[in-house]
């Protein structure tokens, strides 16, 4: 991974302890790195395509993660016309759109707010499922809740397969919805940019709040 920034450990002042905390994990170190540690959202990327072999293998790794219910909420759109990427800029924010537009792969993932017709086969030890997400408000909201953790996974599928991921929620996600999916079932999420990344990539590490700011016992 010789595309990786030089390491840094936010709050952690001592490599002793460093290596402590990292040896206490059941992760490799080099893991821990690639997905957390050196891991950084990438600003530019190289031209070097992303395959659907690619995006399919990162799914299979990540569709094992948990959702309530198992209900999976997660689509995952691949822009990969020239027609679909101009249209998509068109709703990105003026600082977002140079780097979507040289991205090799743009992804849109949005929430299915009609995830409870698969229930019965994707939960099907309680029959009556469906029946509780009848109403669309709440069902809109639990799709966004779950989809939305989902989409943490994916991105750390990303980071595991070696490539780098440029979320942005700076979109006009109403305009992008009447255009991408009008007839409403879909609500999008987060626009995330895929590939190799490229010159000057990454912005300066910003400070993480540290353990005790965070973690308490009650």
């Amino acid at each position: 991974m010789t595309w990786l920034k030089p390491l840094t450990y936010g709050n952690l002042h001592s490599p002793e302890l460093v290596e402590t905390f990292m040896t206490s994990l059941l992760l490799d170190s080099t893991a821990q790195d690639l997905l957390f540690r050196e891991a950084r959202t990438a600003n530019t990327f190289s031209d070097e395509p992303v395959s659907d072999e690619q995006v399919e293998a990162i799914y299979d790794l990540v569709q094992f993660a948990p959702t309530s219910a198992n209900m999976q909420p997660l689509r995952v759109f691949l822009l990969r016309s020239e027609d679909s990427r101009e249209r998509v800029l068109k709703h990105l924010g003026e600082r977002n759109r140079d780097k979507s537009a040289n991205a090799p792969l743009i992804a849109i993932l949005a929430a299915d707010t009609e995830f409870h017709e698969n229930l019965p086969r994707v939960f099907p030890h309680a029959p009556g499922m469906k029946d509780m997400f009848a109403e669309a408000g709440p069902r809109e909201e639990t799709a966004r809740f779950n989809s939305a953790l989902q989409i943490g996974y994916f991105l750390l599928g990303i980071r595991a397969a070696g490539l780098a991921a440029g979320p942005m929620t700076g979109f006009d996600a109403a305009g992008l919805d009447a255009d991408f999916f009008p007839d409403g079932r879909y609500k999008s999420q987060v626009i995330v940019n895929i590939g190799k990344p490229g010159a000057d990539a990454w912005f300066d590490r910003l400070p993480r709040l540290g353990y005790d700011e965070v973690v308490s016992s009650i």
